[in-house]
């Protein structure tokens, strides 16, 4: 018997949203998505809200999927996450790569097709 993984997402994520305001990491769910309707106003289906410690050296991701929530939780070893220049005020939409690009430690604010940084 031949069994195929799914050729679609695991999760579908339709908008990426940066909070600009610090996370205690200490938070685990609830308290990550009671944050989530504190500082978005709702916690909608398909969508992903990302967080970081005054440190910006950790980062969590709390997605909600339309059944329920997961949170993800990543730590830099070493540097810190590039975050947004304020650290107050509005949400922040960000894409799939300057998502991928944040995970990494890259300078999401330029990251453009396959990876590529520029200031356009």
């Amino acid at each position: 018997m031949n069994h195929h993984a799914s050729t679609g997402p695991f999760l579908r994520i339709d908008e990426i949203w940066l909070s600009r305001e610090p996370l205690d990491m200490r938070c685990g769910p609830e308290t990550t998505l009671a944050r989530v309707v504190e500082a978005f106003g709702a916690a909608k289906p398909h969508c992903a809200y990302v967080f970081a410690n005054k440190r910006a050296n950790r980062m969590k991701i709390l997605i909600c999927d339309g059944f329920g929530v997961w949170l993800l939780a990543r730590r830099l070893h070493r540097g810190r996450f590039v975050w947004s220049a304020l650290r107050s005020g509005e949400p922040v939409a960000l894409d799939e790569l300057q998502l991928q690009a944040l995970a990494s430690g890259l300078p999401w604010q330029y990251a453009g097709a396959d990876f590529v940084i520029d200031r356009q």
